[in-house]
């Protein structure tokens, strides 16, 4: 299996989860754990997700995610598995 993690931060407002999640399963990908916080007025989300079955390519979406996180107003990345655990362990 291969997986990522996605982390969405910005002002709370409705739709932030509902969106994000449109985009991940419009490209195939699996939500398998979620955790989010509000923070005040501010909107955490982390998402493990699982991309062994995207139908485009890694790069696309990415790309799709940051429009998504650009049309809510939030701030969206994803980073494959590995390189967050690389990152962390330093």
């Amino acid at each position: 299996m291969k997986r990522a993690v996605v982390t969405v931060i910005g002002k709370d407002r409705p739709g932030i989860i509902a969106g994000v999640s449109k985009t991940l399963a419009e490209k195939q990908a699996n939500i398998l754990d979620v955790s989010q916080t509000l923070m005040d007025t501010i909107f955490t989300m982390s998402m493990l997700i699982d991309v062994t079955e995207i139908d485009a390519q890694f790069d696309d979406l990415q790309n799709s995610l940051k429009q998504t996180g650009d049309a809510l107003g939030v701030s969206v990345h994803i980073q494959r598995e590995e390189i967050f655990n690389s990152i962390s362990q330093i």
